[in-house]
């Protein structure tokens, strides 16, 4: 294993954040955060690649790092193609994918674009991408909408789900591919997922507006309000569209997205701050609900994740609504770039074959 260097990267939408891993241990870890104004002077989120990749390179070579030894190199994966989920070498295919953005444009995009180009750089390494957004295994069934114009999609926190429910089933002693579970990743957006024997069967997609609000999008809204919102003449699409990712949930009832804040705000008595945490706090149980009607009331735990799950309040409301259905495990906060390194970790060690993204 000592043998083995990793560099895994993850773009997020005002910072980029990367990791060295080797002799099985993080050496190197650092987020790289990118203001209003700077971010601001690229047109487009692929315009970033440049300005974005030079950073990464110039912190390795200033923390002394030989980088010809990083032979895996694994960025996360953005909206291409759906997949099913596993490790992907990228390939030209993906490259021009991401940089169309097939699915829509978000940071994650410039993933594989910079995985491919550092890897470019060093011989004999490799670049790819894991569990992306885009993982879809989707049930037949869960994907009817009620309108044939509008398939439901898959675009969910893939990579922290999954890592949280294999940690979940070693930590218990059993294998991810032989449990039910719902796994609850609370941060900026909101994905509720029915994990069943390995596979995500539903799951709202976090991205485009369905499920629970957030932070800082608005969720499942009443169709027949935004229909008549959008032909109001008030508002562009991008002013709509913002009001469903961005500028929804905490955002536009409370006008930030710092839970942290939010909580401070109720915990000192504020009337509106603790009706809107409770009210997420009460959505995100309701979805849980829905994915235990999905695995027909057989649940081995509900897992609830990311940044939001460091709240004992919130954790606690939530828990209190669903653990008559199972028992409720918080594993707080996500390490992506740990769970991107684990991926590439389990390719380099022959655990598992790296997959072909499709033509």
């Amino acid at each position: 294993m000592s043998d083995i260097r990793i560099l895994a990267i993850n773009p997020g939408s005002t910072s980029t954040k990367f990791a060295v891993y080797f002799e099985g241990e993080c050496k190197l870890k650092k987020t790289l955060r990118h203001s209003i104004e700077e971010l601001s002077l690229y047109e487009n989120i692929i315009d970033q690649f440049e300005f974005r990749k030079g950073l990464i390179i110039d912190s390795l070579v200033e923390e002394g790092f030989d980088v010809d030894k990083i032979k895996y190199v694994i960025g996360r994966g953005g909206l291409t193609y759906s997949l099913k989920s596993g490790v992907y070498l990228v390939n030209n295919r993906m490259l021009k994918h991401a940089r169309a953005g097939i699915y829509g444009q978000h940071a994650s995009n410039l993933g594989p674009l910079i995985a491919d180009y550092i890897a470019l750089q060093i011989p004999g390494a490799h670049a790819y991408v894991a569990d992306p957004v885009v993982v879809d295994e989707l049930d037949e069934i869960a994907r009817f909408s009620g309108h044939p114009l509008l398939e439901r999609r898959s675009i969910f926190h893939a990579l922290n789900q999954k890592a949280t429910a294999r940690l979940h089933a070693k930590k218990i002693g059993r294998k991810y591919e032989k449990l039910n579970l719902i796994v609850a990743h609370l941060g900026g957006g909101i994905s509720v997922g029915a994990h069943c024997k390995g596979k995500v069967i539903d799951v709202n997609n976090a991205l485009d507006g369905e499920g629970p609000f957030s932070p800082e999008r608005s969720g499942t809204l009443p169709a027949g309000q935004l229909i008549d919102l959008c032909f109001s003449k008030k508002y562009q699409k991008d002013e709509i569209r913002r009001m469903v990712i961005g500028e929804g949930g905490y955002v536009a009832y409370l006008g930030t997205n710092d839970a942290m804040e939010v909580e401070k705000r109720a915990a000192d008595g504020e009337e509106l701050a603790i009706k809107i945490q409770d009210a997420l706090g009460y959505q995100v149980a309701k979805s849980i609900g829905e994915m235990a009607v999905v695995l027909n009331g057989y649940v081995d735990a509900i897992l609830l994740t990311g940044g939001l799950a460091y709240s004992k309040y919130l954790t606690r409301f939530i828990t209190s609504k669903v653990e008559f259905i199972s028992e409720v495990h918080v594993y707080p906060g996500e390490d992506e770039l740990e769970a991107l390194a684990l991926n590439a970790l389990r390719v380099a060690t022959g655990e598992i074959e790296p997959l072909d993204y499709p033509n």
